[in-house]
């Protein structure tokens, strides 16, 4: 359009420019705005992650070895236990202070005091409040229980010590060996000094 040159007009240019540049300004506020908010959604993912994870360390921190190896019944592992060596066995049981393992020659019962390293456990564990009653039967129960059989065995200590005979009773933190033919004669060997009992 023809500019009057009686009546000059002042022509406003920076309007125009400051509408495109506070448009600018509005974009990168609510580019930081955006930015800010999946920081603090970030933040809040990593904190409710780190709760999470020290719940579950606190949590883990309850299981003990027993709800392991109660888990893993019926499954075969690799037991490395003192005096012994490795045991590749299947877990038949498992009560307070012992297991139970069957190598498919014989079974073995085994001092938990004694196992150096365990491989093929099962990832869980059975809760203290749900085990069974037999669970918590300990080791001298579970040998009493093999004494009644009257048949020979094998006795491991840690030491790598190896007594064979007729477990013939058991007290309270050791057992007595009836070692020898006819009336023989008794060995008694401490509960800490046990490994393991085998059948023969």
């Amino acid at each position: 359009m023809p500019e009057s040159t009686g009546h000059p007009q002042v022509i406003d240019t920076d309007g125009a420019t400051r509408q495109r540049s506070e448009m600018r300004w509005d974009e990168r506020l609510d580019g930081l705005f955006d930015d800010l908010e999946q920081q603090a959604e970030g933040l809040a993912l990593v904190e409710r992650d780190a709760e999470v994870a020290a719940q579950s360390r606190a949590e883990y921190a309850q299981v003990d070895l027993a709800g392991r190896a109660l888990a893993s019944t019926g499954r075969r592992l690799l037991v490395e236990v003192s005096g012994v060596g490795r045991l590749d066995a299947t877990l038949t049981r498992a009560g307070a202070g012992w297991w139970l393992l069957d190598d498919q020659r014989q079974e073995w019962l085994v001092a938990t005091a004694a196992i150096a390293s365990v491989g093929g456990l099962s990832g869980r564990a059975v809760a203290a409040e749900v085990r069974p009653v037999t669970s918590r039967l300990g080791l001298a129960s579970a040998l009493r229980e093999v004494a009644q059989a009257r048949g020979q065995a094998v006795l491991h200590g840690r030491d790598g010590s190896v007594v064979r005979g007729v477990l013939e009773r058991v007290g309270a933190d050791f057992a007595e060996v009836l070692v020898g033919e006819g009336h023989g004669h008794l060995v008694t060997l401490p509960f800490p000094a046990l490994a393991a009992v085998r059948s023969s």
